[in-house]
């Protein structure tokens, strides 16, 4: 296969039209969410290979799921689970203010074990990519991520981590000890400046994170750009200027388009020039995944064609 592997819960997502308070929505648009899931579609779209395992309800929203990931061009392995599926519900409250709700307690996602991982799968992949938000959800997700990277570790395929700190989930005090973790097993790793401040103590996030550790580590600043220490070596890329309409799922455009650029053999440069773009290319469209680029549409926005 020699492509992305990543396995997390990924959930509808009823996104509430307008601005203001959720009580004057008038109405709702149905989407699918997930950290993992958006990095795969991320990456097939940008032409790799990308295969998401996670568990899904016997309900529309666990089959909807599935559908649009397999129209995406993702590889999908779902767990069938007794559970329901989780759900989340957004709202933007004020134009500078996103508002996010989540039904994912008990969730079919939150299911995940480590016996839903398959060796062969893992052993076949090109990158192993997990994030932070999984383990918050339950032990057995833990256990389950932690499984698939020792088994990617066992096997000497990468172990790629988005730190992707979910404060609603777990405290900083649960959360810290785990990421560290996490992070120490990892030879890839992304996060922002806050997310690594949880269990690192310097003023330089790229420095600190690097010695857990990992040998390319990417700290992504939103409109600052990013900067990173790969194989000893030092990047500043800045951001695109665009006109951001919705900045949810940025993040893991950026992953993507990193991932995507890794796999298939690019020098660090410019995988870190493609995760720019791909974040830059996501802040235009609202939702978290819908904004994702192909390989076209990025060469456009690098071109300028499409910079506002």
């Amino acid at each position: 296969m020699s492509g992305l592997f990543t396995l997390g819960e990924s959930m509808g997502i009823f996104v509430a039209d307008g601005i203001g308070p959720l009580g004057n929505a008038r109405g709702f648009t149905l989407g699918v969410a997930g950290a993992e899931s958006n990095v795969a579609i991320g990456v097939a779209r940008l032409g790799g290979d990308a295969t998401w395992l996670g568990r899904v309800g016997p309900d529309a929203t666990g089959a909807i799921i599935a559908a649009r990931l397999r129209a995406s061009g993702v590889r999908v392995l779902a767990v069938p689970d007794e559970a329901h599926t989780g759900l989340m519900i957004r709202y933007q409250r004020s134009s500078q203010f996103i508002q996010a709700d989540y039904h994912r307690a008990g969730s079919a996602g939150s299911r995940l074990v480590p016996a839903d991982v398959p060796r062969a799968e893992i052993a076949a992949a090109g990158i192993v990519h997990v994030t932070g938000i999984t383990p918050a959800l339950s032990d057995t997700c833990r256990a389950a991520v932690f499984h698939a990277v020792e088994e990617a570790r066992a096997a000497g395929v990468p172990v790629s981590v988005d730190v992707n700190y979910r404060g609603k989930l777990w405290s900083r005090f649960d959360a810290a000890p785990v990421l560290r973790d996490l992070v120490s097993r990892a030879d890839v790793v992304f996060a922002g400046p806050e997310e690594a401040a949880l269990f690192i103590d310097t003023d330089d996030p790229v420095d600190g994170l690097a010695k857990l550790g990992p040998a390319e580590v990417v700290v992504k600043d939103g409109a600052r750009g990013c900067a990173a220490l790969i194989h000893g070596r030092r990047y500043e890329v800045p951001a695109l200027p665009v006109r951001a309409v919705d900045t949810v799922g940025a993040g893991d455009a950026f992953v993507a388009g990193y991932l995507a650029d890794r796999l298939a053999g690019e020098d660090p440069g410019q995988r870190l020039r493609t995760a720019i773009a791909a974040g830059a290319f996501a802040v235009t469209v609202p939702g978290d995944c819908e904004g994702l680029p192909d390989r076209s549409e990025l060469a456009a926005l690098g071109g300028g064609d499409i910079v506002r």
